[in-house]
C-alpha cells in the first residue's frame, strides 16, 4: 500500500525517460513510480492537486542560512537613502540595548543606496557608548564604531570606520559566537522561508570560517537543527577553509592538509550532510572588493584578493588532495584566474575527473576563461537574482565591454559547462522563480537588458534548479527530478513556467512544497 498517492497534476519531472506523468506515488519518503504503475494501487491518502503543475523541489545551491535567519531578527536599516535617516535608525536600535558597552548590530547596509559609506565619526554621535557593528549587505565589509576601532590593532586597514574583508573578520572575532541553541533558532526559520519559495534541499556556504561563519561548532548547531525537528529540508554543509589544518599523515596519504579526524566531502545522509570545502578567493561586486583584471569604471582600483594569491593557491591544491570538492568563491575575473589555475595544478597532481569542483558566483568571466571551466569539468554556481536586483548598478561599474560578461548563462550551457542556479540568501532576493525570469529575460528590476545574448529557455533555467543542483551537491541520486526511487520532494506551483509569458514565471504562486512526500505546511502566498 502506498503512503500517498498525488494525482491530477502536471507532473514536470525533469527526468527524459518520463518527462511528464499525472498520478505520482509515495512510500517510506521515496517517489515509488509515476501513472499507470501506482494509479491503481491503493493508499493510505490520495491527493487531488486540482491539475496544477509539480515539479521537483528546488535545489539552491548556495544559501547561508544561519545569516539570513539572523538578519531577520537584526535591526535594519534597508531602505534608508539619506546619511540622516540611517543614523537615526541606528540610534533608535542603541536605545534598545539597554546595557552600556554592549554590542549593537545592524543590518541592511549598503552605501549605494546612502551615496556613500557612513564613517565611525558619525555613528559615535548616536552609539552612546555601545559597540556598533554594521554589516554590509553583500557579507564582505561592515562599518564600526570607534569603540570596537580602538579594540583592534591599530594598523589594521579601514577607512573611516569601513573594515573589508579580512579586516572584518578581525572585528567579528571581538565577539563571543552565536551559541548553538541561537544558532538552531535562525536555521530554522530561515528553512521555513526557503520551503515558501519552493527550495527543498540547499547548500549552506560556508561554516566554521571567519569571514561568515557564526560560531567554530556550527556543525554542531546543524545536528541540533535537526534532532529537535526544526530542519524540514535537506541543507550540505560547505565547510570554511580556515578550518583545514597541517597533519601528521603518511606520505602515501598525500594530505599536507585535512580537517580534523579526515573529515571530506561525502560524510552524512540524504538530511544533512558535509558538502564542499568553501575557499575565498576575492570579495565581492556590492562592497567593490571583486578582484577584476582591470579597474572599475569610475573607481582607481580592481577589488582584492583574500590572500596572496599563491597562498590561495596552496589551499586550494591541499584541500583537492585531501579528498574535497571544492567550492571556489571567485566573483571577479582575476580570482578566476587564481582559481582556474589552482585546480588546474591540483588536478595535475592527483586526478579526480569526479570531483565535481565549484566556482561560486562566476560573476564576471572573459570569453577566453570559458574553454578552461570546460577542460577542468568545473561548474558554474550563479546567483541571477543579483543582476535582478543591483544589475544596473553592477552594469555600470563593469562599463560597456564587461556587463555582458556578468553572471553568464548561455555561454555556459554552449561550452558544455553545468549551469547551477542559486541565491545567496539573505545577500539578495532568494526566489528560484524570478530567477529562473532573469535567466529567460537577463532583465533587471529596472528593465534594462543585461547581456541579451546570454538568454537561454525555460527548460535550461530549471534544470539549473534541479537537476543540476542536485549534480553540484552530489547529491543526484536523491534529489532534482521526480525519479522513481529519489526522495519526494516537490513544488507545487500555481502556473507552469514552460507555458506562461517570461514575463509572468516569477509572479507564479508556490502553493505547496512536499518534503518526503509529506506537505511542509508553508507558501510563499
Amino acid at each position: 500500500m502506498l503512503c500517498t498517492r498525488l494525482t491530477n497534476a502536471r507532473f514536470v519531472t525533469m527526468d527524459p525517460d518520463h518527462p511528464l506523468a499525472h498520478d505520482l506515488g509515495v512510500w517510506r519518503g521515496r517517489i515509488v513510480g509515476l501513472d499507470e504503475a501506482v494509479t491503481s494501487l491503493p493508499a493510505r491518502k490520495v491527493i487531488d492537486l486540482q491539475g496544477a503543475t509539480v515539479l521537483p523541489g528546488f535545489v539552491d545551491a548556495h544559501v547561508h542560512l544561519a545569516w539570513t535567519g539572523f538578519k531577520q531578527n537584526t535591526p535594519s536599516i534597508a531602505g534608508c537613502t539619506r546619511v540622516d535617516e540611517a543614523l537615526a535608525l541606528v540610534e533608535e536600535a542603541v536605545a534598545r540595548q539597554g546595557s552600556p558597552g554592549a554590542w549593537v548590530s545592524i543590518a541592511g547596509y549598503d552605501q549605494r543606496a546612502l551615496g556613500r559609506h557612513l564613517t565611525a565619526a558619525e555613528l559615535d554621535r548616536v552609539s552612546h557608548g555601545r559597540k556598533v557593528f554594521m554589516l554590509h549587505d553583500s557579507g564582505h565589509g561592515c562599518v564600526v564604531n570607534s569603540a570596537v576601532l580602538e579594540l583592534l590593532p591599530a594598523d589594521l586597514p579601514h577607512e573611516n570606520g569601513f573594515l573589508a574583508e579580512g579586516a572584518m573578520g578581525a572585528a567579528r572575532a571581538l565577539r563571543l559566537p552565536h551559541s548553538q541553541a541561537d544558532l538552531a533558532e535562525a536555521i530554522g526559520r530561515a528553512a521555513r522561508g526557503c520551503l515558501a519559495e519552493g527550495v527543498t534541499t540547499c547548500a549552506e556556504a560556508g561554516i566554521g570560517g571567519t569571514l561568515f561563519g557564526h560560531s567554530p561548532v556550527e556543525l554542531g548547531a546543524y545536528q541540533l537543527v535537526r534532532e529537535e525537528g526544526l530542519l524540514p529540508l535537506r541543507v550540505q554543509l560547505m565547510v570554511s577553509a580556515d578550518r583545514l589544518r597541517t597533519v601528521a599523515a603518511h606520505e602515501a596519504d598525500g594530505i599536507p592538509r585535512a580537517l580534523d579526524l579526515g573529515l571530506r566531502t561525502g560524510f552524512g545522509d540524504d538530511r544533512l550532510s558535509v558538502g564542499a570545502l568553501k575557499i575565498f578567493t576575492d570579495g565581492g561586486m556590492m562592497a567593490r572588493t571583486a578582484a577584476l583584471s582591470s579597474p572599475y569604471e569610475g573607481l582607481d582600483h580592481a577589488g582584492e584578493v583574500q590572500d596572496d594569491p599563491e597562498v590561495l593557491a596552496d589551499t586550494i591544491v591541499d584541500g583537492h588532495l585531501a579528498g574535497w570538492q571544492l567550492a571556489v568563491h571567485a566573483i571577479g575575473d582575476r580570482a578566476a584566474d587564481i582559481a582556474l589555475d589552482a585546480l588546474e595544478r591540483a588536478q595535475r597532481l592527483r586526478p579526480r575527473p569526479g570531483a565535481r569542483h565549484r566556482i561560486e558566483h562566476a560573476g564576471l568571466i572573459r570569453p577566453d576563461q570559458l574553454p578552461r571551466f570546460a577542460r577542468l569539468g568545473v561548474s558554474a554556481v550563479v546567483q541571477p537574482n543579483f543582476l535582478r536586483s543591483f544589475g544596473d548598478d553592477y552594469a555600470a561599474i563593469m562599463g560597456e565591454e564587461r556587463a555582458p560578461w556578468l553572471y553568464r548563462g548561455r555561454a555556459f550551457l554552449d561550452h558544455g559547462i553545468p549551469l547551477v542556479g542559486s541565491s545567496d540568501r539573505p545577500v539578495t532576493d532568494g526566489s528560484p522563480l524570478r530567477a529562473i525570469q532573469f535567466m529567460v529575460e537577463r532583465a533587471s528590476g529596472s528593465g534594462r537588458v543585461i547581456g541579451p545574448d546570454e538568454g537561454i529557455t525555460v527548460d535550461e533555467a530549471l534544470h539549473a534548479y534541479t537537476v543540476a543542483g542536485a549534480f553540484a551537491c552530489h547529491l543526484e541520486d536523491s534529489v532534482g527530478s521526480l525519479t522513481p526511487g529519489k526522495c519526494a520532494d516537490l513544488v507545487v506551483l500555481g502556473d507552469d513556467p514552460r507555458r506562461v509569458g517570461a514575463s509572468r514565471i516569477g509572479n507564479i504562486e508556490v502553493v505547496a512544497t512536499y518534503v518526503d512526500g509529506r506537505d511542509t505546511g508553508t507558501s510563499a502566498s
